[in-house]
Formats: structure tokens, sequence, C-alpha cells
């Protein structure tokens, strides 16, 4: 739960900051912010993916997870999925407060980083993909906050709820993850970062969550690599 933690704090402090701040932070110091954030995830994306024992099984995961991912249209899903939430919500009462909430958990609680975050926290115990979560997020916050007021603060329930659940259950579930499965579902994880990383950095637009069901391949295709 350390990075869930971690996570938490830096969206309060973050959105604190916005409340104090306003709109008097610059879009060039946001910008250059963004660009470091989006360096030190490729970074740390490539750390994870080269703890592969077995390359094949990850590119395999990919390939396989992308197909299904595409199918399912997991990325555009998601999106839809926030759209229809903050209509609904500016449908309904026209909250500020409302809104605010429910616009900042779904940039901070739906998205690869989240699941991948709170599952290495959970398995190994790092909590470093976290941790720069906690950094884009507390900007994130702070820009929030500026425009939507204090419902976004509120958003810290949504997070210790959301990702502190995901990373308990995985940490129970430890049990069942050899080694080796952990080093593979660490790498297909890896690349994955790799992809937010150049989506931070404005240079592709990756549709990172379609890759999400790599991480269930992953497993399953080293299983049978081992049985072979």
């Amino acid at each position: 739960m350390t990075g869930t933690l971690i996570n938490a704090g830096a969206v309060a402090v973050g959105g604190g900051a916005g409340l104090l701040l306003g709109s008097r932070l610059g879009e060039r110091p946001r910008e250059t912010v963004m660009d470091g954030i989006g360096l030190v995830t490729i970074v740390l994306g490539t750390q994870m993916a080269l703890r592969t024992e077995n390359a094949l099984v990850v590119l395999l995961a990919m390939l396989l997870g992308a197909l299904v991912g595409e199918w399912a249209k997991i990325e555009d899903r998601l999106a839809s999925l926030g759209d229809a939430l903050r209509a609904r919500v500016r449908g309904t009462d026209g909250s500020r407060f409302t809104e605010g909430f429910v616009a900042a958990s779904l940039l901070f609680c739906v998205g690869p980083m989240t699941i991948l975050g709170a599952l290495d926290d959970g398995l190994r115990g790092d909590y470093s993909l976290l941790a720069v979560k906690s950094v884009l997020d507390g900007f994130s916050a702070l820009a929030f906050a500026s425009t939507m007021g204090v419902g976004v603060l509120f958003s810290v329930v949504t997070i210790l709820v959301y990702q502190g659940a995901i990373t308990l259950l995985a940490g129970a579930a430890e049990a069942a993850f050899t080694a080796p499965v952990v080093a593979e579902l660490t790498a297909t994880g890896g690349v994955m970062v790799l992809g937010i990383g150049i989506r931070l950095l404005g240079i592709r637009g990756v549709r990172v969550g379609n890759f999400l069901p790599a991480l269930v391949f992953a497993p399953l295709i080293l299983a049978i690599f081992q049985a072979v």
C-alpha cells in the first residue's frame, strides 16, 4: 500500500497547491515538467522490460493482447466511460464539486499505469512506478483544482479504495505468482509503461489500454512454454 499512500498524498498536496495558486502557473513550466515525467517513465519502463527471461513470451503476449484489446476496443470504452460520467454529472445537478471529483477520479484511476503500478507494489513491493505516477497525478491535480475546485481533492478517496484494493488483492495472491511469472508480467507491463512515456512526450498516441489483455496472456504463454 506504500505506493498508493504516496499517490494519494501527492494528489492532496497538488490539489491543495492548485486551489492556492489558481491559474498562475504558466503553460511552459507545466509542459517542461510533463516532458521530464515522460522521460523518467521511459527509463522506468525500459528497466522493467529488461527483466524478462524470455522476450518471446513478452512479444507473443503483447501481440495477442493487442488483438484482443483492439477487438474489445478497451481504450475507446474507457474514454467513453469517462465522457459518459462527466456528461451525466453536468446533466444532473451541474455541481462543480461533483464534476471535479468525477473527472479527477477517472484521470487518476482509469489507466494502465494504475493497474501496473498497483500490481507491482502488491507482488514485489516495488512502488517506483506508482511514485512516478504520483508526480504526474500531483501536477495534474494542481491543474485540475485550479479550475475545477475542491472536488478534485476528494478523488484521494477513490485512489485509496480502488488502487489500494488492487494492491491488496495482488499481495494476497502472491503465492500463486512464481518468480518467472512475476518476471514476465513485469517485463510485459514495462513495455506498456514505455508506451505511456511515449504518449506523455507527445511522440505518438499509443493506445496502451488496448494492450492490457497482455497481462493475462503473459503467464499463460509462459506456462505453455514451460510445459513444452
